[in-house]
């Protein structure tokens, strides 16, 4: 094979995989669509398998045998089942003999709103006209046919009746319609028996699929997927029954029709994404329109479904699973819209399960992983990469408004040094490969200050709690937990008469346009622990040297560089500080530097209090010089004690 042609089929090679995914995707489609009465009892049985796991894990527990355990974890379904079925037929054919009562009453109320309002031009009072000139049009016409046929229908008619239908005929008329349904329980319960039965041996013939390339890594990873999956059915059934049973009750005190149905339906719509729990609602607050003469019914309904949906909805649910079932709003929606088309109503009810299996099969699956990025609700891109991607299309109060809410569950110095550090080490990469540039550099280094400003009106650097959207706590989930350091505040009688000065510590920038920002993040994490600090620029010092009496209150002073550019200019800087205020301590941030080897040898030979690559090691030494003799000694991060160890 020749270049050009070798060249052209690696250009066309994403058009090629572009095809063979959709291709893919339409095969998978078309067999779930034609085998649509084999896979959705298939699919029912796995997701009740799913939930009925926790039960039989209890059962084993307590030393029931695993086939009894098993058995007997079915068989409750089936008798709960069952049950519900018999509320929902006796309920439905109670409905249905008073169905035919309530037409005079809805007839009454839409003619008292027609008179109400303005019949002719008024939108109630019109559909009133309009229904009662068709009730006339059609005794007109069942008027004139009388008219029509009125002498034959005078003279008498003799009429023979004959019925070839046995008994077994008119049984299978009513009994046929009940087959199918049955007949799928039946497929479903014998599916879930033998699935948990075989659970084991399914899971490592799932496990031999994805892969044994680390046997103990993906078989720990299926049994915690398994079991967190089987918790989150488990407790949404639970969730669901009660809001069954606690809108039945309300509407039995206040007394709709049939209550238990509307409450039971209500339940199972539920698990329809977004519109399930409205229409839910709707169905009995129409029918409580019908029924009552006035309009209390009605209001009441709506007053309790306007309650209880959102206090389940806001305030059960985060409590029991979080707030998120694991998929982005558009996943649901688009999850919803393909099963349905696929499977039908029974598709809509299980899209929201069915897609969080997917989910979490590819959370823990690496050939699987494209759906978790394509359907879950955990962001594509990582804390620190999120933040960069922000700070260069200028969007800081999309970034101040996470950076809050990560400060709900982390320290401030943590998220500074995990995600905005790391950001903006991804930033200097770029910047040192000349692929930010100009107005771009510039926006960068300006949303990243106007990012510290925002966060300066925070009353403590330490985490106060709360719920977290998904963004951030995939993000705190990320950081890991914070420092030693990141959690102590020095009031001013804990600090050495030294550092009780205006401004003890000075920040020093140096002249990369990453160093300023850097800098301001140090001053603030420092200023918010107790120690008081200002931030300054190489530039303005070269520009303008201080005198003694403006640095005799100056304790320590941070020289701050994502990559400095030599170690003769370290030593120079060095030295500088020490000829203008002689006895401060010096502490050289070099936030590129992640070696620690590299960052003793630095510290040795540049002869100073210490070199940091992180803001909670800054933090930590400048905690550890401002403390009192008498105070307790504060533990130091490890690399910060080996730093220190020789100063």
């Amino acid at each position: 094979m020749d270049i050009v042609t070798s060249q052209k089929l690696k250009t066309a090679l994403p058009l090629f995989n572009a095809l063979a995914v959709s291709l893919l995707i339409l095969a998978i489609g078309s067999i779930l669509f034609l085998g649509r009465e084999i896979f959705v009892p298939f699919a029912l049985a796995i997701l009740l398998s799913f939930a009925l796991a926790p039960i039989v894990n209890l059962l084993l527990w307590a030393r029931v045998p695993q086939g009894l355990a098993i058995v007997g974890a079915v068989v409750t379904a089936l008798i709960a089942l069952g049950l519900v079925g018999f509320v929902i037929v006796s309920q439905l054919s109670a409905l249905a003999t008073e169905l035919p009562n309530y037409q005079t009453t809805m007839q009454r109320k839409i003619e008292g709103l027609a008179t109400s309002t303005d019949t002719e031009r008024g939108p109630i009072g019109g559909l009133a006209a309009m229904i009662s000139e068709m009730r006339e049009d059609f005794s007109n016409i069942g008027g004139a046919k009388n008219e029509r046929e009125g002498a034959a229908e005078n003279r008498p008619m003799p009429v023979t009746i004959q019925s070839d239908e046995s008994p077994f005929s008119t049984l299978s008329t009513y009994v046929s319609p009940l087959l199918h349904p049955l007949a799928t329980v039946g497929i479903v319960f014998i599916f879930a028996l033998f699935i948990l039965a075989q659970r084991e041996d399914l899971r490592n013939r799932f496990i031999r699929l994805a892969g044994t390339d680390d046997l103990q890594q993906t078989t720990a990873a299926i049994d915690d997927a398994a079991r967190r999956l089987g918790k989150l059915l488990l407790t949404q059934l639970a969730v669901n029954t009660g809001y069954a049973i606690v809108t039945s009750l309300g509407l039995l005190a206040i007394g709709v029709p049939s209550p238990f149905l509307w409450g039971i339906l209500g339940g199972i719509l539920r698990y329809v994404p977004y519109i399930g729990g409205v229409i839910g609602a709707a169905l009995p607050v129409a029918l409580a329109f019908a029924v009552d003469p006035g309009w209390s019914m009605a209001i009441y309904t709506i007053v309790l479904f306007a309650v209880v949906d959102p206090v389940l909805g806001h305030v059960v649910e985060p409590m029991l699973y979080g707030h998120s079932s694991g998929l982005s709003p558009i996943a649901v929606i688009l999850a919803a819209a393909i099963w349905a088309l696929i499977w039908g109503p029974v598709g809509l009810i299980l899209a929201t399960p069915l897609t969080i299996c997917l989910v979490v099969m590819g959370r823990y699956v690496k050939r699987l992983q494209v759906i978790d990025i394509l359907l879950g609700d955990r962001p594509a891109l990582s804390p620190p990469e999120i933040f960069y991607q922000r700070m260069l299309g200028g969007a800081t109060r999309e970034a101040s408004s996470q950076a809050r809410d990560v400060l709900k569950g982390r320290a401030l110095s943590t998220y500074y040094d995990e995600i905005a550090l790391e950001g903006l080490r991804l930033a200097h990469e770029d910047v040192a490969r000349f692929a930010v540039q100009g107005d771009r550099l510039e926006t960068l280094r300006r949303s990243t200050l106007d990012l510290v400003h925002r966060l300066e009106g925070i009353e403590s650097p330490l985490p106060r709690g709360g719920s977290l959207r998904p963004e951030a706590a995939a993000a705190v989930d990320a950081v890991g937990p914070d420092t030693t350091s990141a959690r102590i505040v020095r009031s001013r009688s804990e600090l050495s008469p030294q550092w009780r000065g205006q401004t003890p510590i000075v920040c020093v920038a140096g002249n990369n346009p990453l160093d300023l920002p850097i800098a301001a993040m140090l001053a603030q994490v420092l200023t918010k622990h107790g120690l008081r600090a200002r931030v300054t620029t190489v530039k303005d010092l070269m520009a303008s040297t201080p005198t003694p009496d403006q640095v005799k209150d100056v304790a320590l002073v941070c020289l701050c560089f994502v990559e400095p550019l030599s170690m003769l200019h370290l030593r120079h800087m060095a030295r500088q500080v020490h000829r203008l205020a002689p006895g401060t301590n010096v502490l050289i941030g070099i936030w590129r530097q992640r070696d620690p080897e590299l960052v003793a040898k630095l510290k040795q030979r540049l002869r100073v209090g210490g070199v940091v690559t992180t803001l909670n090691e800054a933090l930590t030494a400048a905690l550890n010089l401002s403390k009192q003799e008498q105070a307790p000694a504060i533990a130091a991060e490890p690399r910060v004690d080996r730093q220190l160890a020789r100063a």
